[in-house]
C-alpha cells in the first residue's frame, strides 16, 4: 500500500532534497549559489524519481536553482507532470559564508559559527534567519497542498535547510526545536500527512517507500 492511497483521503506532502553536488562533496556552504548536480547526483535523482512516481503525485513544485530543477525534472519525466519553480523554495541565503567550507567559516567567523551550532538565531554571513526561510517557504507549500484533491500527493523539491524549517513550521515546532530534525541525505525525502490536528511527520530522511503504520497510533 502506498501513502497516496492510504484509504482515509488525507493529503500528503513529500519534501525531497536535491541530488549530490560537487560542493556537497567539498563540504562547502551552497546557500543560494547555483550549483549543478554531479553525475552521481543525476543518477540519484533518476533512481529516487522511479520510486516517488509510484506514489502517483498530483503536483510537483521546486526551487528554481539548478540542482533542484535537475532533480525535479527526473520526476517530471516519469510522471508527465509539469514542474512549478519558485525562488521561495531556495536554500537559506548565507551571505559571506556561501562558497566556504566549514573549516574556512570557523576560521573567519568563529563566534558566529559557534552561536549557530548552539542553536541561536544567527544571520549566517549576514544572510537570512531560519525563521525568515520558513516565512517564505512554508506558506507556499501550504497553498499548494490546499489545492490537492482528497488523498492527493504534493512533491516539493528543495534543499536541506529549507526543508527542515518548512517541516518545523508546518508541524508546529518552535524554532529552537527545528534542529531536532536531522539533516536529509542527498535525494532523500520526508513525508507529512494531514490529520485532524494539522500536519504530522510520517517519514523523515527516507530513501525507500514508507510502509503503512499498523498499530494503535494510526
Amino acid at each position: 500500500m502506498s501513502i497516496s492511497n492510504a484509504g482515509n483521503g488525507s493529503r500528503r506532502i513529500v519534501l525531497w532534497r536535491h541530488g549530490q553536488t560537487a560542493w556537497n562533496l567539498e563540504h562547502r556552504f551552497q546557500g543560494t549559489m547555483d550549483i549543478e548536480l554531479t553525475e552521481t547526483g543525476r543518477a540519484q535523482a533518476r533512481h529516487a524519481a522511479g520510486l516517488l512516481a509510484t506514489l502517483r503525485p498530483h503536483t510537483i513544485i521546486s526551487s528554481d536553482l539548478s540542482r533542484t530543477r535537475e532533480t525535479a525534472a527526473e520526476l517530471a519525466a516519469v510522471t508527465g507532470l509539469p514542474v512549478t519553480h519558485d525562488e521561495a523554495l531556495r536554500e537559506s541565503y548565507a551571505g559571506d559564508w556561501q562558497g566556504l567550507t566549514h573549516e574556512e567559516i570557523r576560521a573567519r567567523f568563529g563566534e558566529q559559527y559557534a552561536a549557530w551550532k548552539r542553536g541561536e538565531p544567527v544571520r549566517r554571513g549576514g544572510g537570512e534567519l531560519e525563521t525568515e526561510v520558513a516565512d517564505r517557504a512554508a506558506p507556499l507549500v501550504e497553498r499548494a497542498a490546499e489545492k490537492l484533491p482528497p488523498g492527493g500527493v504534493l512533491v516539493v523539491v528543495s534543499h536541506g535547510g529549507t526543508i527542515r524549517t518548512t517541516i518545523g513550521r508546518l508541524i508546529g515546532l518552535t524554532p529552537p526545536s527545528w534542529e531536532a530534525l536531522g539533516g536529509l541525505s542527498n535525494c532523500c525525502w520526508s513525508v507529512l500527512g494531514e490529520s485532524v490536528r494539522g500536519w504530522r511527520l510520517l517519514e523523515h530522511n527516507a530513501g525507500s517507500l514508507p510502509e503503512p503504520v499498523l498499530g494503535d497510533d494510526v
